[in-house]
C-alpha cells in the first residue's frame, strides 16, 4: 500500500501540465481528510491544491492555518514561499515582503534560498520597485556564476538605489 505522501505525490503528477481544478482540490481534500483538520501538513497541501487552481484568497488562508499548526522544515520553506507568491497575486505587497523576508532569515542559506530570491524579486517588482527586484534576482545568481561575483554584486547592490 502506497503511503500518504506517495499518495499526494500522485494526484500532483496527474496534475502536471494540465490545469488543477475541482477534480484535484477534491482529491487532495479526501487525502488531507485522512490526517484531520489539526494536521498542519494536510492544510498545506489543501492549500497548495487551491493556489494552483487559481484561487489565491482561499489558498493564503490554508497557507497560514498550516503555518499555525506547524510543518517541518522540509514544508515550511515552500509554504511560506506559496502564500508570499499568493498574497503577491492578491496585490498584498507589503504583507508578502514581510513574510518573504522572515523566510529568508530562517532558511536563507538552505535549499529554498533560490526559490525565496525569486519569489521576493517578483515582489518587488510587482510593488512597482523592479529595480530592487533585479538586484535581489542578481545577488541570487552571483553564486552561479563561474566568475564575476566581485563585480556582479557590486552591480546588482548599485541598481537597488535606481527605485529610491
Amino acid at each position: 500500500m502506497k503511503t500518504w505522501d506517495e499518495r499526494i505525490d500522485e494526484v500532483w503528477d496527474d496534475a502536471t501540465g494540465e490545469e488543477v481544478g475541482d477534480d484535484t482540490i477534491a482529491r487532495i481534500d479526501a487525502l488531507a481528510a485522512e490526517r484531520g483538520p489539526d494536521d498542519g501538513r494536510a492544510e498545506f497541501e489543501r492549500a497548495g491544491a487551491r493556489d494552483s487552481a487559481g484561487r489565491p484568497a482561499e489558498a493564503v488562508e490554508l497557507y497560514r492555518r498550516a503555518l499555525a499548526l506547524g510543518l517541518d522544515e522540509d514544508h515550511r520553506p515552500p509554504c511560506v514561499i506559496q502564500m508570499a507568491s499568493s498574497l503577491r497575486n492578491l496585490g498584498e505587497y507589503d504583507e508578502a515582503l514581510a513574510v518573504i523576508r522572515a523566510e529568508e532569515e530562517l532558511s536563507g542559506d538552505g535549499p529554498y534560498r533560490d526559490a525565496i530570491a525569486s519569489v521576493h524579486a517578483l515582489i518587488l517588482a510587482s510593488a512597482g520597485r523592479p529595480a530592487q527586484g533585479l538586484s535581489v534576482a542578481l545577488l541570487a545568481l552571483v553564486p552561479h556564476l563561474p566568475r564575476y561575483h566581485r563585480s556582479m554584486t557590486a552591480y546588482a547592490r548599485e541598481i537597488a538605489d535606481a527605485d529610491t
